[in-house]
């Protein structure tokens, strides 16, 4: 059992839905990536998302581009990731860490070679966005025999016949796209979210985590009752920016905003 499943399962027993924040490895330094990782565990996090810095963001809207140009702008390679997930391992060896991003650079490494390095670093999950499942047959052959969940994501307009294939292929969790559009979009129709999530789980008996158009307290709380994961990235990354200046005040910042969101989840 990987490490994601084992956090869902305890999550379970204690009647509690996951939170888990994404942030862009390397921005806006790569000295500040590891520090922020635990701060963001101690204010509530159960499952890190860490986001690969990549070129061509093709699913994310400007501000979580940004963040990528900001670590690129540092030379922050898929390889400077892994490290950084190893370091936050000699001091966490609980929490998972997923790895969100884009196929490129897991392809130019080679997916074996991927998959090994991943492992080793101690790396939980991984979420390409740009494969699908009926292309990702060497991918998943290379993540499994090393415990690394593939993450796949279903959106408002998957039909019945693709959420089930996407769920057969997904391990440890799927993530649901609560809007139609890129990261940061603004519209969250909670009970339009309810209404598909009650499809999917007709397909699957993996947990089903919400991410985009997540932004608050009250909007963790909502997405909370009906899913068994509440994802928050664009938020976050929006005060690392206005941040950028000041690196030493965005582990404090983003602890609260997550703290804030965990309490109101937990109060249902």
């Amino acid at each position: 059992m990987s490490r994601i499943s084992r956090r869902f399962a305890a999550l379970r027993e204690q009647n509690r839905t996951a939170l888990i924040p994404y942030v862009t490895a390397g921005d806006p330094n790569p000295g500040i990536t590891v520090g922020l990782m635990h701060a963001m565990v101690e204010a509530g996090a159960d499952i890190i998302e860490l986001g690969v810095p990549f070129s061509d963001p093709m699913a994310d809207g400007p501000v979580i581009q940004r963040a990528s140009e900001r670590a690129l702008a540092h030379n922050v390679s898929l390889r400077d990731v892994l490290s950084m997930v190893r370091e936050f391992r000699a001091g966490d060896d609980d929490t998972p860490v997923i790895l969100m991003g884009y196929l490129n650079p897991v392809e130019i490494m080679g997916y074996p070679a991927f998959a090994e390095a991943a492992a080793d670093a101690g790396v939980d999950g991984l979420l390409t966005v740009d494969i699908p499942p009926e292309e990702a047959g060497e991918l998943l052959a290379a993540l499994r025999p090393k415990d690394i969940d593939p993450i796949f994501l279903l959106a408002p307009t998957s039909s019945p016949g693709r959420i089930q294939r996407i769920c057969d292929a997904a391990s440890g969790f799927v993530y649901y796209v609560s809007v139609k559009g890129i990261t940061g979009s603004s519209s969250l129709d909670v009970e339009g979210v309810a209404a598909k999530l009650a499809e999917v789980r007709r397909a699957t008996g993996l947990p089903i985590g919400v991410g985009f158009g997540i932004k608050d307290p009250d909007s963790a709380r909502a997405v909370a009752r009906i899913a068994d994961a509440v994802i928050v990235g664009s938020a976050l990354v929006n005060r690392i920016e206005r941040l950028a200046d000041e690196p030493e005040a965005i582990a404090p910042a983003l602890a609260g905003q997550l703290a804030a969101m965990r309490l109101a989840m937990d109060q249902g």
